[in-house]
């Protein structure tokens, strides 16, 4: 943990330093490459106004990482490289699945009220519903932080529920990339062979991570609230059509309201996809 000179409270990181509980057969190393795109990127999002974790330092070590970069059998030695990392939490939606899926409720219980109590000042700790107005808050924000990427040509390269934040800011950046002109074919990750994170899926894998999150809160929640809950996630592809056009016309410099204004963003999306 770190405390800032203004009383904020950040979590420290450090990705690429060995092996963790969390690594399964992987090494825990990092490259030096991959280490320089994650901190230029992660801090090119914060200054786009993009809610992202925040790279603090890089270090280049001494040890050698061996990579299949482009996952066709030519491993190569690389550098490796650590950096030091930092966010708000570092707790994601896979943190509740991974509990409810052991049957742990009691230990799920206690995480999300550590972090409805740490991060979401909003939600009373004695108010019944707060797993249902938690639910809600981070549908509207995960819909909110998808249209933020898909404003500046953004993709995630893996969308998978160990990479959405519970605080609905930017993590893991693995593979990623930045459209040069709008292709919803984009495909960001070289091993994603169904295209399965390409930039036109990414709104509907948000759905599909936030489902998950739902399944995992059901059994903390009584009948009438896993009600409500399924009908707020009806309600996300709503918030983010929402948010997605109020960012394009911002960018287009229309104002107002006209019901032509949906049909000239797609029209000019569509004309950039000929060029």
């Amino acid at each position: 943990l770190y405390f800032c000179r203004h009383g904020e409270r950040w979590e420290l990181q450090l990705k690429g330093s060995g092996k963790t509980p969390y690594s399964r057969n992987g090494d825990g190393r990092a490259v030096l490459r991959s280490s320089v795109r994650e901190f230029l990127c992660s801090e090119a999002m914060h200054y786009l106004g993009i809610p992202t974790s925040r790279a603090a330092s890089l270090v280049a070590s001494d040890d050698d990482v061996w990579r299949d970069q482009f996952y066709n059998g030519n491993v190569k030695k690389e550098r490796g490289a650590i950096v030091l990392r930092l966010a708000k939490s570092w707790f994601r939606i896979g943190s509740l699945e991974i509990l409810a899926h052991s049957g742990e409720l009691d230990l799920q219980r206690k995480l999300l009220d550590f972090v409805i109590q740490e991060h979401f000042p909003s939600i009373a700790m004695n108010d019944s519903n707060r797993y249902l107005e938690f639910f809600s808050t981070v549908v509207l924000e995960t819909a909110n932080l998808i249209a933020l990427w898909m404003s500046v040509g953004f993709a995630h390269g893996v969308c998978n529920t160990d990479n959405f934040s519970l605080l609905s800011i930017t993590i893991d950046y693995g593979p990623f990339g930045f459209m040069d002109s709008y292709d919803p074919n984009f495909i960001p990750n070289t091993s994603d062979d169904e295209g399965r994170y390409k930039v036109g899926n990414q709104a509907n894998v948000g759905l599909f991570n936030l489902n998950k999150l739902l399944q995992a809160l059901k059994p903390l929640l009584d009948p009438r609230q896993k009600q409500l809950a399924s009908q707020i996630l009806e309600e996300y592809g709503k918030h983010y059509y929402i948010r997605f056009t109020e960012l394009f016309k911002r960018k287009l410099g229309l104002l107002g309201e006209d019901d032509n204004d949906n049909y000239l963003i797609a029209f000019l999306l569509k004309v950039s996809l000929l060029l």
